[in-house]
């Protein structure tokens, strides 16, 4: 019997005849992947350097203050452009206290009312209250301005500011005379601009947690309070700070809203019904009547404070946040 031998130029292809399978299946090129990993670094390390750049212009610009005033310019609660004076602390004041009285009311508020959306709510009624809470993080900061002054100021020193000092008048805290643009306004103000931030994403990360977790909790017989407080709030709890420091974080940069209503008066009291004035509040207000170098370097030298303070109170949060992990691990452990 005769066995047919394909000639050599039809085993492995003429040249004008398409590739074998083993041919085709040749080693696949790592560009792509090389190409997407250099280009991802790129885009991180654009981030890093925009941090950088906005430090150094800042700093560029503040440096004739910095020389001239050094330290005192945190520790001073002067602020006299006509003499040449310029101190911070007034308003490193007005910033912290505002935000701290914003944090206050807008935290507990946002993640009971995240808990509620996710663990408690109705089917039919938590898509229409979500998309009302995401309406008010879209509202403009001066229309919220502009509602504080008609609006908040004028009932809160009908109400709620009367009836504070009637019975906590006795504190510093609620002393002094009522005049409506104050540091408590402010403060509220902020609350209700960081309030959509802090429940958007609370409601994220418990809508994140296993359902297991809630089983197991139902299973050993807890009730649904204690469900949601230990099997959900619990686990979800480094997520929820999270969202309170992205809530922080607005309020420290917060501008107009705050301007139109906390008085703008550079001074350190105790009273929060007494006006207040914040650094951004100070950039918005007097950046474009700075009419000498002293003056304009001192500005620049408030952003480059309000600027550091958003970075430390962003490494102090990471700090927190891995302290939280440890411990969790920690415990997990024994």
């Amino acid at each position: 019997m005769e066995v047919a031998i394909a000639p050599a130029s039809k085993a492995f292809g003429a040249p004008g005849e398409p590739p074998s399978a083993r041919q085709a299946m040749a080693r696949p090129s790592r560009f792509g992947d090389k190409a997407f990993e250099w280009l991802t670094c790129a885009m991180a390390l654009t981030v890093v350097v925009l941090v950088i750049l906005t430090g150094w212009e800042l700093w560029h610009g503040s440096v004739g203050a910095i020389k001239k005033f050094g330290f005192h310019f945190l520790v001073t609660s002067t602020w006299d452009p006509v003499a040449d004076q310029f101190g911070a602390l007034p308003f490193i004041y007005g910033t912290l206290v505002s935000s701290l009285i914003a944090l206050l009311i807008a935290v507990p508020l946002g993640i009971a009312t995240a808990a509620y959306l996710t663990e408690l709510a109705p089917l039919w009624i938590r898509q229409p209250l979500v998309s009302l809470i995401e309406m008010l993080a879209a509202i403009p900061s001066v229309i919220l301005g502009l509602w504080g002054i008609f609006v908040m100021i004028p009932w809160l020193r009908d109400y709620p500011f009367a009836w504070l000092k009637r019975f906590f008048g006795w504190t510093p805290l609620f002393s002094g005379s009522i005049y409506g643009p104050c540091m408590l306004a402010g403060g509220i103000i902020i609350a209700v601009m960081i309030l959509p931030i802090i429940v958007s994403v609370s409601r994220e990360i418990l809508r994140s947690v296993p359902d297991l977790q809630r089983e197991a909790a139902y299973g050993l017989g807890a009730t649904r309070w204690e469900a949601t407080r230990i099997a959900v709030l619990s686990y979800a709890k480094k997520g929820l700070f999270g969202a309170v420091i992205l809530g922080l974080g607005r309020a420290l940069g917060e501008t107009m809203a705050v301007t139109m209503v906390i008085g703008n008066t550079p001074q350190i009291v105790a009273s929060l019904f007494q006006p207040g004035y914040t650094l951004a509040s100070v950039l918005a207000n007097e950046f474009t009547e700075a009419t000498t170098d002293i003056y304009l370097q001192a500005l620049f030298e408030i952003g480059l404070v309000l600027f550091g303070i958003t970075i430390l109170v962003n490494l102090l949060a990471q700090l927190l946040l891995r302290t939280i992990a440890t411990t969790s691990a920690t415990r997990a452990v024994q």
